[in-house]
């Protein structure tokens, strides 16, 4: 979640600066807390410098989980601050690249959104909720914005209502319709002296403010700890005792997948995989004062990943690649199981 505060509450810079700090201490965590440190910039008013860190970011050369989402916020940030020629081509980029992540979709989309660039945002937000809601039997939760921003966009636009639009309406919760929300008049009750008009606006302000609480308070996914080959190789090598955790990679992968579609089936929502490393696993076991061969340590490790942001939601997004990283679609992978 990329923080909102205000600059008047929080010293925007300090706090960068911290999590610049923190990101050299924790390299396995430094796109998370380098992102984090640019949002932060971003609300201090340096944007400049805030896209020194992404330009920072993209030439990582252990390369990233999410370039594309790096880039569009790149983009977004450009904008801003009067570099539109470039944004304009690194979201034209974006597009092309037809992330199967939702939230460089959104990002872009809103950019071309606050730019007044309706159209533009409007067939944005439809490429992406067709590229990864096509075959979708129940809409992701992180693909909701995707949604919610082409039904805003087509509000604007006068356009009506659509599939989308209907789908749209059926997963928001709000007591308050997405139509009403959406509706381009609003800006006009601002300045009204009408009781009544001024009394719904504020209805309608406490139910976005309760919308958006909600998404802050959505917890973590519940995860389920991945090794790679190499690394599940280097584990029990280092600690024999977890070959009974782990008696072949093979074995290793198809216990994930069964785990998560128990859990799944036995309505568990946001579910999750977080991928471990052996480096990463053994401080962890030292600040819990234990050993590494410990086994109960290894829920609790994946517990500690996925509250620091490092979880990928399963299943993957429809046409995406297995998340055992073999590279194959997960539907022709574990997918087809």
């Amino acid at each position: 979640m990329r923080p909102d505060t205000p600059a008047e509450t929080v010293d925007h810079t300090a706090e960068a600066a911290r999590l610049e700090r923190t990101a050299g201490l924790h390299p396995e965590d430094a796109e998370a807390l380098l992102l984090q440190a640019s949002a932060h910039l971003e609300l201090s008013g340096d944007r400049p410098a805030a896209t020194t860190l992404y330009d920072r970011l993209l030439s990582s050369p252990d390369g990233l989980e999410n370039p594309l989402l790096v880039r569009a916020l790149k983009a977004s940030n450009l904008w801003e601050y009067g570099h539109e020629a470039e944004a304009r081509a690194i979201i034209d980029g974006v597009r092309a690249a037809a992330p199967r992540d939702p939230a460089p979709w959104v990002i872009v989309a809103e950019a071309l959104e606050s730019h007044d660039e309706l159209e533009a945002a409007h067939e944005t937000f439809t490429e992406g909720v067709e590229l990864l809601l096509a075959d979708a039997q129940e809409p992701p939760y992180a693909t909701h914005p995707l949604l919610f921003g082409r039904h805003r966009v087509r509000r604007m636009l006068g356009a009506g209502h659509d599939d989308w639009d209907v789908l749209a309406d059926t997963l928001h919760t709000s007591p308050v319709s997405l139509d009403e929300l959406h509706d381009p008049k609003r800006v006009w009750s601002l300045g009204s002296e009408n009781p009544a008009e001024l009394a719904a606006e504020i209805s309608r302000l406490r139910a976005e403010l309760g919308t958006y609480r909600e998404a802050l308070s959505r917890p973590f996914p519940v995860a389920v700890l991945r090794w790679p080959a190499e690394e599940l190789t280097e584990l029990v090598d280092a600690y024999p005792s977890l070959t009974t955790e782990y008696p072949s990679y093979e074995e290793h992968l198809a216990t994930i997948e069964t785990s998560l579609r128990e859990l799944a089936s036995s309505g568990t929502p946001n579910l999750g995989i977080v991928t471990g490393t052996v480096p990463s696993y053994e401080a962890f076991a030292a600040s819990e004062a234990s050993s590494p061969e410990d086994t109960s340590l290894l829920p609790q490790y994946a517990t500690t990943l996925a509250a620091r942001g490092r979880a990928v939601a399963w299943p993957p997004q429809r046409g995406a690649v297995c998340w055992c990283g073999s590279g194959q679609p997960y539907r022709d992978c574990h997918g087809a199981q």
